[in-house]
């Protein structure tokens, strides 16, 4: 595997929700999208969007059924009206067979804080740190991706600079919103962002011994 493989990893399992729906062709290769249903430890469910090629469709991603991918976690540009909006889906680069016993949700990335980290504290006096990441993809292509840390790990998270490389491990994520229009109309929307356990400084493509467990 290389290295722009390797700082982006994920792996989810859950079941189907709905058929795969057509999404775009790159190169004569067609692309559909799938939401998976991934269970918490809480029991809560993260309905996840995946991306999957024509060549890994199978009877797996039928309506019910239950699948384990691994790949990327990745983000593209959509452009909605006269906006660009940032999207986020797991591209799937290999289905497995599903096993029950094992974490539904893990995902381990590297990469460079894009923007100054935001550090703040829940109404219930919860430490929050939001974090953006820009991890590098090949063919000079990198994923912007959106984290938040939690705890201690916020705070350690809210001193570092733009431009530092950093490790996170976690589990991705959906959250749902109110957001309110031009008309004064209220919308629920859902975003998709990295929930991280473990963040770590990394120097001279070593983990630096600044690890926040």
């Amino acid at each position: 595997m290389t290295a722009n493989l390797q700082n982006n990893i994920v792996s989810i399992s859950g079941r189907v929700m709905g058929e795969p729906e057509y999404s775009h062709e790159i190169y004569g290769e067609k692309f559909y999208e799938v939401t998976l249903c991934v269970k918490r430890l809480s029991g809560m469910d993260d309905l996840l969007p995946i991306s999957v090629s024509e060549h890994l469709l199978s009877q797996d991603f039928h309506e019910g059924k239950y699948v384990t991918v691994t790949g990327q976690f990745r983000s593209y540009n959509k452009t909605v009206g006269d906006k660009s909006k940032l999207m986020l889906t797991v591209f799937v680069r290999d289905v497995l067979p599903y096993d029950s016993t094992v974490n539904p949700n893990t995902l381990e990335l590297t990469g460079y804080i894009c923007k100054p980290p935001v550090y703040r504290t829940t109404p219930f006096n919860r430490e929050i740190c939001d974090v953006l990441l820009a991890v590098n993809r090949q063919y000079n292509k990198s994923d912007y991706i959106p984290c938040i840390v939690w705890g201690r790990n916020a705070r350690f998270a809210g001193s570092l600079s733009v431009g530092e490389r950093i490790n996170v491990v976690g589990r991705v994520q959906s959250r749902n919103y109110q957001k309110k229009l031009p008309d004064e109309t209220v919308v629920t929307r859902t975003a998709y962002e990295v929930s991280v356990s473990k963040i770590t400084v990394v120097a001279d493509d070593l983990m630096a011994d600044s690890a926040i467990q």
